[in-house]
């Protein structure tokens, strides 16, 4: 079993609208991200931005991304992970996929649709939660609004890395960088956060502040501008951490109708 995860996390600029560009810019990122690299992480809806008008891009653009995340995830030997707007039948979600090197795909509906922005109205609301094992760590990927809901990120003995990827705006980025440090600490878990940078078509400002926590709420890497961070997560250290620090074990213990 692997005891150190090395990831990379990719926060920049996204052209509005526009899968092609998008996807030959991140393109180009990736080539310049080491080899031995095991995880890229890319924003929510990378390919688009945080748009609700998805009938406006063409429906075929989320299986292209797929396959091209495919392609890349064979060709680098590496795994890559981000949301788009995605189309299936008549129906549309902020769906995050999760792309193993062999082509195994992993896939999260975005469980907390942001009403504020109408999001609830254009997009189906996920039901199941996703944890699944990549190379010794236990991974519970999540999607930007779920972040303000601890119940749905709670830890029930099952993943090691909690990942949130989002268009997180600047006039609420203190709550992104509060709570990120919050659902590690209280589920002593590492905690990454990607979010985008630049402006989109609707004036919302975007500042990054990609971060990672470490189980205990220290920051291991954060930027407001660089747009590739990298860091290597210990196994080990968590179980250390978890072994030392028993708080888990004296968690409430309680069922939720939903």
């Amino acid at each position: 079993m692997q005891s150190k995860l090395k990831v990379a996390l990719i926060q920049t600029e996204l052209i509005w609208e526009n899968p092609p560009e998008n996807r030959n810019m991140f393109s180009k990122k990736i080539k310049e991200i080491p080899s031995d690299t095991d995880i890229i992480v890319l924003p929510e809806m990378f390919t688009t931005g945080f748009t609700m008008n998805p009938e406006i891009v063409d429906a075929r653009e989320g299986e292209i991304t797929v396959k091209w995340m495919k392609e890349i995830a064979r060709e680098r030997n590496i795994a890559l992970l981000g949301s788009i707007s995605f189309k299936k039948k008549n129906k549309y979600s902020n769906r995050l996929f999760f792309i193993h090197p062999d082509g195994t795909t992993r896939t999260y509906d975005k469980k907390h649709t942001f009403t504020f922005a109408g999001e609830d109205e254009v997009y189906d609301s996920g039901t199941n939660r996703l944890v699944f094992s990549y190379k010794g760590f236990r991974i519970c990927p999540l999607i930007c609004y779920d972040l303000r809901f601890p119940v749905w990120s709670r830890y029930k003995g099952d993943y090691d890395l909690l990942i949130f990827v989002a268009n997180w705006p600047e006039p609420r980025i203190e709550a992104w960088d509060t709570l990120l440090k919050a659902r590690a600490i209280e589920n002593m878990s590492y905690c990454i956060g990607v979010n985008r940078l630049g402006e989109d078509n609707n004036a919302h400002r975007y500042p990054g502040h990609s971060a990672i926590y470490d189980p205990m709420g220290n920051q291991i890497v954060f930027s407001g501008n660089d747009e590739v961070l990298y860091a290597s997560l210990s196994l080990q250290k968590l179980e250390d951490l978890r072994a030392q620090f028993k708080f888990l074990d004296d968690r409430d213990h309680f069922n939720l109708e939903q």
